[in-house]
């Protein structure tokens, strides 16, 4: 497979690199390294031959380095996939897979990967699977390169004129006719990233405590910085639960330090921006409530004990009952307004998962209802 790549040295040491020729490319990629510094194509590319080369802890090096300018992209995502696979970390290797789906449905690899990792579900089985460099190659993202041609020239300026032409063309239009479409803008992580001692001490050295989780290094610095992908990404539900079980770890007071300033800086949903692919279901939360904490859901259900005043409402939400077949479970729902609610009708609510002082019963904050096709405050 080809993708473009207008930088020829790159693209020199790309070519080397599909040659097996892995000295050479490293020689040219290592002899440029201050010019491409902070140059994400030249970390991707890195990270990839590293990969290739089977230097796998410089690969995760530069593909942590590619990840952090762009969490998003399909080869970065394929390359930490691999990494966490070959450390048996499958629930990562897995998370960046179903990230890859979602936005390439078709992508071999992705779709082979998680085939290997369904067929082999035990540690033994897959440490077995992955010891094999050839059937581990199959998942490796391939080299990006272009063949230069005449005709790959003559597409590329083609191309190039089309862009420039409609990039123009919209630059008038915009004057004329502004967009009714408000997107939203990147949000900056530069206040949450790690500097590179903060990362050596990122769990603490003391052997006593109690922790709920109990982390490796390499463990805590991947849910943080997936975090901050997350994060990036206005997916803050999923981040929460990341940063959620760096909080009940073994984790250092700095990183959980900055687990807390990134949750304090993200936002409170409504029903048009909440990610419903990252809602979690009732039995995931009760099953390990302490890292769903402060996490916003949305679950369907009736309502039935309901209490009505001027200053709270409160009611049991039997969730999964919309359908009167099945009760997935019941909990406790709580606004500090009164809210008009039909016990009657199905409906929806929005709201943030707390635990009570016991931490043995969840309640649900809410936030918003949906109800009969109208959204009540």
């Amino acid at each position: 497979m080809l993708y473009i790549n207008s930088d020829p040295l790159l693209n020199k040491a790309a070519l080397l690199a599909k040659k097996r020729d892995f000295e050479l490319a490293f020689k040219i990629l290592q002899n440029e390294e201050d010019r491409y510094n902070g140059s994400f194509k030249y970390y991707q590319l890195f990270g990839i031959i590293s990969l290739h080369s089977g230097n796998f802890v410089e690969a995760n090096e530069y593909f942590q380095l590619a990840w952090r300018q762009k969490p998003k992209d399909k080869l970065t995502m394929l390359g930490l996939a691999v990494r966490h696979l070959k450390h048996l970390n499958t629930a990562q290797a897995v998370d960046y897979y179903l990230d890859v789906l979602e936005m390439d449905p078709k992508n071999k690899i992705a779709k082979l990967a998680l085939d290997v990792i369904r067929k082999h579900s035990s540690a033994e089985t897959l440490s077995d699977w992955i010891s094999s460099p050839q059937r581990l190659a199959k998942l490796f993202p391939p080299i990006p390169y272009t063949i230069l041609t005449k005709k790959t020239f003559f597409n590329a300026a083609l191309i190039a004129a089309i862009v420039i032409v409609l990039t123009f063309a919209s630059l008038i239009m915009v004057k004329v006719l502004p967009s009714p479409f408000k997107s939203r803008t990147e949000r900056p992580t530069s206040d949450y990233i790690l500097s590179t001692q903060e990362r050596r001490d990122s769990i603490t050295a003391e052997m006593g405590g109690y922790y709920r989780y109990i982390l490796t290094r390499e463990q805590a610095i991947n849910l943080y910085d997936r975090s901050i992908a997350l994060f990036t990404a206005y997916r803050d539900e999923a981040a929460k639960i990341n940063l959620n079980r760096i909080l009940e770890s073994n984790a250092s007071d700095n990183l959980k330090s900055r687990a807390r300033l990134l949750m304090n800086n993200m936002e409170v949903p409504g029903f048009d921006t909440f990610k419903r692919a990252d809602n979690p279901s009732f039995s995931d939360i009760k099953n390990e409530p302490f890292v769903y904490r402060d996490v916003h859901v949305i679950w369907r259900g009736m309502a039935t004990n309901v209490e009505l005043t001027d200053e709270f409402t409160r009611f049991d939400l039997l969730i999964g009952y919309d359908t009167r077949r099945t009760l997935e479970g019941i909990i406790l729902v709580e606004f500090d307004r009164p809210v008009a609610i039909n016990t009657e009708r199905p409906l929806e609510v929005l709201g943030r998962v707390n635990l009570s002082s016991s931490h043995s019963d969840i309640i649900l904050q809410g936030v918003s209802i949906h109800q009969s096709g109208r959204l009540e405050n």
